[in-house]
């Protein structure tokens, strides 16, 4: 089968056809699945609302003449879990309160000068570093700052109180709208589990790899390709980030959440495997990320047609391991009895590839070739196809314990 292995002409107007093309694969991927795509418009879904329901609360019937604080308030609130939701409003309050009672003690006792923002300043900062408000503490000192602007433009002591106090209870306001919308609106409680961790993490690498493998098979390697591979694998990272706290996140919700007396008491056997689950997809992750790498480096003009070939076979094993995070991404702790036969499948067929794919490339190229790529290529491949492999062994193993 003839292969072409150099870098196609674009026609004009290609570049544009080619961003619409991409524009609606990211449409798609969010609408129907639940990787980064799908998170960045809830994400963003979710904070319109919050912002927007604290505004017009604040400016619409409260009338406060500092509305702002309500929306900044409502959408930082907007948490991976509900339980942090509550707990980071709760801090930040206390935090936003601190820095407004600083600012409200040393302005009564010191006036307005230039010293006693100094000292405010300091004051805030120290206990900003409680470590009690965690990653809420900076929030002392903004809060002092904006109290200190406050205090100054207020023309009586009775307006100073009012305006401050104002400051405190927009904050509450806002977080409690935050949070109240974490709650109703596709609360994370739902989403945040070690098997919802494995499903966003899986489906995203299956969005990844089944957009490689076409190209891969048909020769249509080039340049531009490679490089919007490299940099979706590189923002990858922060799911990994999530995928590994969503175990300890399933934990925390199953302590917190009363629903947890109404659901079947599986969850100690399926987060065990899951963490390794996790762990086996993040080393995936990095693995993918240095295979997009390396084709970026890719010699366009191939040496001849077993450089051709050797990437039809790799578009194959990408295939094959593409069925598999598509597999992994529906994974359903109720059904791993039925499920987990068809992972190994997969997990085999994959490996079927990568021999070949060995087999083939120890035959006809030259594997320790720094200059090429196709030595350090063929080690991916194989590490991947392991990892695979291992991701079901866990599976079976988790299954099979008491």
């Amino acid at each position: 089968m003839a292969e072409h292995t150099g870098t196609r002409p674009r026609p004009a107007g290609a570049p544009g056809r080619g961003r619409a093309a991409r524009l609606r694969q990211w449409l798609g991927r969010a609408l129907s699945g639940s990787g980064q795509e799908r998170h960045a418009v809830v994400f963003v879904g979710k904070s319109t609302l919050a912002a927007t329901a604290a505004w017009a609360v604040a400016y619409h019937v409260l009338q406060a003449e500092s509305a702002a604080f309500a929306p900044f308030s409502a959408v930082l609130m907007l948490q991976v879990t509900v339980y942090q939701s509550v707990w980071h409003s709760l801090r930040y309050v206390a935090a936003v309160a601190a820095g407004v009672a600083v600012q409200l003690v040393f302005g009564f006792l010191f006036g307005t000068g230039l010293a006693t923002f100094a000292l405010v300043a300091a004051t805030a900062a120290t206990i900003g570093r409680w470590r009690r408000l965690g990653s809420e503490g900076a929030q002392v000192g903004t809060a002092a700052y904006f109290a200190f602007s406050t205090f100054v433009s207020a023309a009586s002591g009775l307006e100073r109180l009012s305006q401050l106090g104002e400051i405190i209870e927009l904050v509450a306001l806002g977080c409690g709208i935050g949070v109240l919308v974490n709650v109703l609106v596709l609360p994370p409680l739902r989403y945040r589990s070690a098997e919802y961790g494995v499903h966003v993490l899986a489906r995203s690498l299956c969005d990844l790899m089944s957009d490689m493998y076409p190209a891969l098979r048909q020769g249509q390697l080039d340049e531009d390709s490679a490089a919007r591979w490299r940099d979706r694998a590189a923002r990858l990272g922060p799911l990994v980030s999530q995928a590994q706290s969503s175990v300890d996140l399933a934990r925390e919700s199953g302590v917190y959440n009363p629903r947890r007396v109404l659901r079947r008491q599986v969850g100690r056997r399926a987060f065990s495997g899951y963490q390794a689950v996790i762990d086996a997809l993040e080393r995936v992750t990095y693995q993918v990320g240095s295979m997009t790498r390396s084709l970026t480096q890719c010699p366009r003009d191939g040496d001849g047609p077993e450089h051709g070939e050797f990437f039809r076979r790799y578009g194959d094993l990408l295939a094959a391991l593409t069925h598999f995070t598509r597999l992994l991404g529906d994974l359903d702790e109720d059904r791993l009895d039925e499920q987990i036969p068809r992972l190994c499948s997969a997990a085999e067929e994959a490996g079927e590839q990568c021999r070949g794919l060995a087999g083939y490339a120890q035959d006809s190229l030259p594997l320790a070739d720094p200059a090429r790529p196709y030595g350090i290529l063929l080690a991916e491949a194989t590490r991947l196809m392991e990892e695979a492999q291992y991701t079901c062994d866990v599976l079976q193993r988790t299954v099979a314990s008491p």
